[in-house]
């Protein structure tokens, strides 16, 4: 299959980060400290044997036991006394995204939340080696991606979002696998021994990892090349980011994204990787559906009062629509609503401006923005009453 103009070079320098060949440097935008010369010599090598060590039991058992086994990890560990705190939290937030379910139901959602955590780890392990270029068809389902393929062919950049739901890093996977690589933003890890294993094994099926420090500088570079750029984006973007609905609740959402898409007009795609139930009598064990959820063209955003809000609102929307398809699959132990905007922590108003604006949104009726107010109001009460300017 023919791959996107300047999305297919095995070996690309970017800034301080040389994508491809396994051996890459720490990015001058990166704010942590470097390891001492005992990290470097000694303890981060000693981390990396043991993971390495630890994830031999993995390879050997398969796919199914394993992922059994990391499933009663993974809710014992959501059920133990020191997470009781952390669980109840997260309860708190599915009862703002889906309020008609009961505290049981609740609590039980949490702790499958965590058994997904710990079977991804098992996933994320294995997927180097099942998901190649002969056997990822017996892995993976394509659901309607015909107009992805499309967006992929054309020239120009595409973005691809997705979410902390489902199998993240298998979206990158199967795009690749298909002949359309495609760079992926991640926090570097720590263990620079690990970081390198982490980014050869996945660049070397076209999934080539790009340091998020640093990437607001170095995205344009990947995009006038007319690659492609996949984004994690549903975590909290801080006090400085687009703030738009999400179960109908005001959460700060990257604007980067937006401005990227606005910048080279470019489609803005919204999919995920959806874990699927085993197939009865069949040896499949790692079973996946690529689904995409919307595609955001420039057109779609030309007549909008406010672009940027509209598309981001729009892609956060189609992130929602995800995590309802499956929400034992997202990660609900995510503060996703831990940044407020500037009018709940002033305790003012809630600005006309702002409700004029989601009234704009397509999708939006008079009586859900009404309840993005109210909700606003309850935050904006909570933090006067705690003295605080974040939500827990």
């Amino acid at each position: 299959m023919t791959t996107r103009a300047g999305a297919s070079s095995p070996r690309f320098c970017l800034g301080d980060t040389a994508l491809g060949t396994g051996a890459v440097e720490r990015s001058r935008y990166d704010p942590r400290n470097p390891p001492t010369r005992l990290q470097s010599a000694l303890v981060h090598p000693l981390i990396y044997q043991t993971i390495r060590a630890g994830m031999a039991p993995i390879h050997v058992a398969g796919l199914g036991p394993s992922a059994a086994v990391a499933r009663s990890i993974g809710r014992t560990f959501g059920s133990m006394p020191f997470n009781k705190k952390r669980v109840s939290r997260a309860a708190d937030r599915l009862s703002v995204a889906f309020p008609d379910m009961d505290a049981p139901a609740r609590r039980d959602l949490v702790l499958a939340s965590y058994e997904h955590l710990a079977e991804l780890a098992v996933e994320f392990a294995l997927a180097p080696r099942l998901l190649n270029e002969d056997a990822w068809v017996d892995y993976i389902e394509l659901g309607d991606i015909g107009t992805v393929i499309t967006e992929l062919t054309r020239e120009g950049p595409v973005i691809l979002i997705t979410g902390h739901c489902g199998n993240w890093e298998i979206v990158g996977y199967a795009l690749a696998l298909l002949g359309f690589p495609m760079y992926a933003l991640y926090r570097p890890l720590d263990v620079q021994p690990m970081d390198r294993f982490v980014r050869r094994t996945r660049e070397r099926r076209g999934l080539m990892l790009m340091d998020k420090f640093g990437a607001i500088q170095e995205l344009p570079h990947v995009m006038d090349r007319g690659a492609s750029v996949g984004f994690v984006a549903d975590q909290n973007a801080g006090e400085r980011g687009v703030f738009v609905p999400f179960f109908n609740r005001l959460a700060s959402t990257y604007k980067t994204i937006g401005l990227l898409g606005l910048k080279y007009r470019c489609p803005v795609i919204v999919g995920q990787a959806r874990r699927l139930p085993p197939v009865p009598g069949s040896a499949r064990t790692l079973h996946h559906r690529l689904e995409v959820v919307d595609v955001i063209r420039p057109e779609d955003w030309d007549a909008q009062p406010d672009p940027l809000f509209y598309l981001t609102a729009r892609y956060r929307r189609g992130i929602e629509q995800m995590v309802r398809s499956s929400p034992e699959q997202y990660l609900w132990m995510h503060r996703i609503w831990k940044s407020r905007p500037k009018h709940e922590r002033l305790d003012t108003p809630f600005p006309p401006a702002l409700r004029e604006k989601l009234l704009q949104l397509p999708w939006m009726s008079e009586a859900e923005v009404d309840a993005i107010v109210d909700r606003s109001d309850q935050d904006r009460a909570w933090l006067k009453e705690n003295g605080a300017t974040r939500l827990l």
